[in-house]
């Protein structure tokens, strides 16, 4: 799925070079679970940001099956991003005047998808999540724990071959982190999908088929 040759990245902050990613190699199968730790300022979220084709690295190479993404135009870096590759989040980042339907079906908009087969597509989504009955409520009226479902659905609705997650319980309490945990970990066995965990939390990345670990720019493997 994924291939890592040589990736570095920096950035110039305040007239000093910080390297957030040092000559990284590495690879993920197709259907992997990932947990990806470290402390902050180690380089995950840069590491998560190249794997969703979000930023590029400032040298080596990424490749997502055969697209090459260290080269890519931004277009199509961004159709990759839409129909490829799906993103939960720490904050959820639902629009809070729509509905969970309504947030759920902003993911489909972009591909053109006709507006009846969106609703019905969002509907499927938000049932496998366990929220067929929260359609219609905006987040506000919902718990944290039914707003990062929704985000889920947001994700999966394009049906994504990848699924990144950064911090997805980090704004939860223990008993619905697991039950966060216990719904990723379904749907990434019913789907086969690759599916990518940023996280602090050592309960989460327990789960997880393989553990990288992140520090100043390097990662190493996880027993």
């Amino acid at each position: 799925m994924y291939t890592l040759e040589n990736v570095s990245k920096t950035y110039t902050q305040s007239k000093r070079q910080i390297t957030a990613l040092a000559d990284v190699s590495l690879s993920i199968p197709s259907g992997q679970l990932v947990a990806i730790q470290g402390p902050t300022g180690g380089g995950k979220s840069t590491l998560l940001q190249m794997l969703g084709a979000l930023d590029r690295p400032t040298s080596g190479r990424i490749s997502l099956g055969e697209a090459e993404l260290s080269h890519l135009p931004d277009r199509k870096l961004g159709g990759i991003r839409a129909k490829e590759i799906g993103f939960v989040f720490q904050g959820f980042n639902l629009i809070p005047t729509l509905t969970a339907q309504e947030n759920v079906e902003t993911a489909l908009a972009p591909l053109g998808v006709p507006a009846e087969e969106r609703r019905r597509r969002a509907l499927d989504a938000l049932a496998s999540v366990g929220l067929a009955d929260r359609a219609g409520h905006v987040p506000g009226e919902l718990s944290g724990g039914q707003q990062q479902r929704v985000a889920i659905a947001r994700a999966l609705v394009k049906e994504p071959d990848v699924l990144l997650a950064d911090e997805p319980t980090g704004n939860l309490d223990e008993e619905t982190r697991d039950e966060i945990m216990d719904l990723l970990e379904g749907l990434w066995r019913d789907r086969g999908l690759t599916l990518v965990v940023v996280t602090h939390d050592s309960a989460v990345a327990k789960r997880a088929e393989r553990r990288l670990h992140i520090t100043h720019g390097t990662v190493t493997e996880r027993r």
